[in-house]
């Protein structure tokens, strides 16, 4: 639960007070106490994008269950943690993480005892500990916080090529599974290169799907092994433009991913827009369980009916990563409203389709 941060009158009067910030400011420091139960917490700074963050902390905290204290770089990562789903699955247990911004898609990272780091969209810093929902600690954190402002650039209009008519009636309204089952939506597009997509991506927390279990087993040992996050259900193979996805991504914490998880998929189209790659995505968010209705008794994932929010989430994500220069939205002129997957699953949509610039590489 995100709440501003309550400071007591006698601590108000040891604290410098801290004006308002505005693009004029060059710099602000402000300071606070964090404790493991606060939860996600508004410091109160606002940064601009671009603005450098600077973050410093001290003291400690003291898990119920853990041997010894830990910092605000937390304790060491180990085999229990598999079976714990932390708001940042990359940092150890009591770590000290923030994240810029309110959005859902706003992606954690890790603070510990120091940080700087540019703020890549306008936004509140929040800041927490991280912890699972079972987790408890006594102790707090001191936190420093420093905003340095970049000088304000004037505003210019983004021109972006437009996305026709034509071209967007070109691409299938659906994806399809290997027997031709009609199946999701194409609800996005993305429009940039191989390189730009996918480093927005990796910075928007999106992780490759492997395409087969062995796959997911084998390297879901060695993400552990390396202490990181991993997704670790296999995606599933679908078609368009008479092939496979080009890449399967899925964002979601471990153990949660088996019933729950954003994902897409997205594939390379034949023809460019301007000299720019375009890449046609099909996106649902998995919310559990259901019946898949082309076996007896078979099981396949239940997904959000409403598909227009993993269609926005996907493109929210994206702009929280500050690498992409517009997003716009177009509809095809037979668009898909109202359907069902491949294995049976109702779902609706107002018919739109999600555009996504990345900058267009000089030549």
């Amino acid at each position: 639960m995100i709440r501003t941060v309550l400071l007591s009158f006698s601590l108000l009067s040891l604290l410098p007070v801290c004006p308002a910030l505005s693009p004029s400011t060059s710099s602000q420091s402000h300071e606070l106490d964090l404790k493991a139960s606060d939860g996600w917490v508004d410091t109160g700074v606002d940064f601009g994008a671009g603005d450098t963050i600077k973050v410093t902390a001290s003291g400690q905290l003291k898990f119920n269950n853990a041997k010894q204290a830990n910092g605000p770089e937390g304790l060491p990562r180990g085999f229990s943690d598999l079976v714990r789903v932390f708001q940042f699955n990359d940092a150890g247990r009591g770590a000290l993480i923030g994240r810029v911004g309110t959005s859902e898609a706003a992606r954690p990272f890790l603070i510990g005892a120091s940080v700087t780091r540019q703020a890549p969209v306008a936004g509140h810093l929040f800041v927490a500990v991280n912890l699972s929902s079972m987790d408890s600690a006594s102790g707090s954190y001191h936190l420093t916080i420093e905003r340095t402002a970049v000088a304000a650039a004037a505003k210019t209009d983004v021109t972006v090529p437009a996305f026709s008519q034509k071209l967007i009636d070109s691409i299938p309204r659906r994806v399809n599974d290997a027997d031709n089952n009609p199946g999701d939506r194409v609800n996005f597009v993305l429009i940039g290169s191989q390189e730009e997509v996918q480093a927005a991506l990796k910075a928007a927390g999106w992780v490759v799907v492997d395409k087969s279990k062995q796959d997911a087993v084998l390297n879901g040992l060695l993400a552990s092994l390396n202490k990181e996050s991993y997704v670790t259900m296999p995606m599933s193979e679908l078609m368009l433009f008479g092939r496979t996805q080009d890449f399967g991504y899925a964002q979601a914490d471990p153990l949660k991913v088996v019933a729950s998880r954003h994902h897409f998929r997205i594939w390379k189209a034949p023809f460019d827009l301007e000299g720019q790659t375009v890449w046609a995505g099909a996106g649902t968010h998995d919310i559990g369980f259901d019946r898949d209705n082309r076996t007896k008794n078979g099981i396949t994932h239940k997904i959000d009916p409403n598909t227009d929010g993993e269609r926005d989430y996907i493109g929210e994500s994206l702009s929280q990563t500050g690498l992409i220069v517009k997003t716009d939205y177009v509809t095809a002129t037979d668009p898909v409203t109202k359907a069902k997957t491949a294995t049976g699953s109702e779902f609706t949509s107002d018919g739109r389709t999600l555009l996504v610039y990345f900058p267009k590489e000089s030549k």
